[in-house]
């Protein structure tokens, strides 16, 4: 598997699942790609993607699904709002029941209150009859049409205006509903903040789910933070005897015969496999790992000539809490002109709001994340560091417009830019949801789960599912069963009465309930580890000799298997010294900057002595 992002990790886990021998190879050193955390003095920030559906009963929810396949708990709080939208002064909140939103928009735009009723009640009776009758959680490219027949014989209708939309503009769909040009604009916000792309661009397929789906589904966000939605994946792969390779990059794609077989790393070690899933960017594939010599002319043009959704910036920002209302969403979008997509346009994601253990009670996380359009590359040292000053600036103060008072109640900012995005997570020019939906390259016309080899999968944001973490999970659930398939194994497959192991909690959630279900001397263990600031650079082993940082990450989430070997690669490589762990102790930047050192020498004691045995 090359790429621990979402897709990746989806994928690898369910291969896990079926007994399959999986290494995961990834440039960093967290799973996770864009959907994860960084800490600052024991802060807590989602460094991407947070904003998650695909997790309600009903709707388009692969998330469920992947976590049922896997029997694998996971504890996500729902948010009582998808998000709001803050438009011309307005702020139009987006409520789960689509009648109560439909009452919110038309208060907007009364003029075409009876077209806003008709058009949501149109698209939800086709979602309802296309997309949660018959659930499929498999890409358009490997989907089965027969498994669609008994559905589209019940709804024919249903399913001929669904196929009908797939090569229409989302403004084609819009045009027939509403006479009104600013309410075109607002839905144009819409897909330009969830799919980066215009009503113009996108097609009216994906507008026509994505308009009505998170209203059916939800918006959730996992208790605890980001850490534990790739930390239980890779917890499920370790656990069924699967390794994960952070802080490696692959240099190419190997061949033999013909055919991929392989990869070389930038430090040129060479690992074979029978089959490989790519899980990255579709200009990094055929512009980096595929040798020329393998492919052809055309199909290197056709990669190379995939629109880009557009750069990103983040601010992120630590803020005393009397800055942000007591009504604010813990997901706000703001539109500074309704006219256009420009840099005035930014998300703010609020997730203290309903996850207390971020940060402490006085304060609120912020990532604000928008997009822009200033020049990145080559630029001097000096030079970069100047632009990040006035990103910070600049996202300050739009963020002041909605929140008064936000720039002087700021106690910590950090920007993440383009280059930061690409660096980190190998999206080419820190475009954050890889090539645009966008029509004349949507659905079919992208990167497929199979490739020209039989022995090379892909998938992720830049295959057939495109963007969002339900669509790239999807897809990562399409490249395993590919794999399954190809090797007469079982595919995974939705049933009626799957088991469910998604657990919505009550919010806020509050420390006291963090670990809560575990043993008391695991929940001790656990809150020990919990207080690793998992650094870039750690101190407490330079370099990373010894992996005290992945260690400690995975008994944060519950993966005791994948700690205790750790623990044991690094007892032999100390020889049981307890001063190679002392030293460690005395290194770690809490106690640098506190006293008190995170207790490795207790979790070390931990998984070393106690069967360990992850608590479900």
């Amino acid at each position: 598997m090359i790429g621990a992002g979402l897709s990746g990790l989806s994928a690898a886990s369910l291969l896990s699942k079926r007994g399959l021998r999986v290494l995961v190879i990834d440039k960093s050193y967290n799973p996770g790609g864009s959907c994860g955390i960084f800490k600052r003095d024991g802060i807590i920030f989602d460094q991407g993607s947070a904003m998650l559906c695909g997790f309600g009963e009903h709707g388009y929810n692969s998330h469920r699904f992947l976590f049922n396949c896997l029997e694998e708990p996971i504890d996500m709080i729902r948010h009582d709002l998808l998000y709001v939208v803050n438009f011309k002064g307005r702020r139009i909140r987006f409520f789960a029941d689509v009648d109560q939103f439909i009452l919110e928009l038309s208060d907007l735009f009364p003029n075409e209150a009876t077209n806003i009723r008709r058009f949501y009640h149109d698209l939800l009776r086709m979602y309802q009859h296309v997309m949660v009758e018959n659930p499929s959680y498999t890409s358009a490219d490997e989907t089965d049409p027969k498994e669609s027949l008994p559905a589209l014989r019940k709804h024919p209708i249903s399913f001929l205006r669904f196929f009908s939309y797939l090569n229409k503009g989302a403004g084609s769909l819009l045009g027939k509903y509403f006479k009104d040009p600013e309410i075109v604009k607002f839905f144009d916000k819409l897909t330009s903040t969830y799919c980066y792309a215009t009503v113009a661009e996108a097609p009216a397929v994906l507008a026509s789910v994505m308009f009505v789906d998170n209203h059916v589904g939800g918006s959730f966000y996992p208790a605890g933070s980001t850490i534990f939605l790739p930390g239980k994946l890779e917890k499920v792969i370790e656990e069924n005897g699967g390794e994960m390779l952070p802080e490696a990059e692959v240099a190419h794609i190997l061949f033999k015969d013909g055919k991929p077989c392989g990869v070389e790393l930038t430090d040129g070690r060479q690992l074979f496999a029978d089959d490989i899933i790519y899980s990255g960017t579709v200009w990094n594939l055929y512009g980096k790992l595929l040798d020329p010599t393998q492919t052809t002319a055309a199909r290197r043009q056709w990669a190379k000539s995939q629109v880009p959704t557009y750069p990103s910036v983040v601010l992120y920002a630590l803020v005393d809490k009397a800055v942000i209302p007591e009504d604010t969403a813990p997901i706000e979008m703001l539109v500074g002109n309704p006219d256009k997509l420009d840099e005035s346009e930014v998300t703010a994601y609020i997730f203290s709001i309903d996850d207390h253990t971020l940060c402490p009670p006085q304060y609120h996380t912020v990532a604000a994340i928008g997009p822009t359009f200033e020049v990145w590359e080559g630029l001097s040292a000096e030079e970069y560091q100047q632009k990040k000053v006035r990103e910070v600036e600049r996202l300050t103060e739009v963020l002041e417009r909605r929140f008064s008072g936000f720039r002087a109640g700021m106690r910590f900012t950090e920007v993440a830019t383009p280059r930061t995005i690409e660096r980190y997570c190998l999206k080419n020019g820190g475009a954050v949801a890889g090539p645009k939906q966008m029509l004349g390259q949507h659905v079919l016309k992208r990167l497929h789960t199979r490739t020209e080899w039989d022995t090379l999968f892909c998938c992720g944001e830049s295959t057939v599912q495109g963007t969002g973490t339900p669509s790239v999970t999807t897809s990562g659930i399409s490249a395993a069963n590919a794999v399954l398939k190809k090797r007469g194994l079982t595919p995974f497959k939705f049933h009626p009465g799957m088991p469910n192991y998604v657990r919505i909690v009550e919010k806020p959630f509050t420390q006291d309930r963090l670990f809560a279900d575990f043993p008391a001397e695991q929940q001790a263990i656990m809150r020990a580890a919990f207080r690793c600031e998992f650094c870039e650079n750690p101190r407490c082993s330079p370099g990373n000799a010894l992996d005290f940082r992945g260690m400690l990450r995975r008994v944060s989430v519950g993966n005791f298997v994948g700690a205790r070997k750790i623990a044991a690669e690094i007892t032999v490589k100390t020889g049981s010294s307890q001063d190679a762990l002392r030293q460690a102790e005395d290194g770690c930047v809490l106690n640098i900057t506190h006293g008190e050192p995170v207790e490795i020498r207790a979790v070390m004691a931990y998984l070393l002595n106690q069967s360990g045995n992850a608590h479900a």
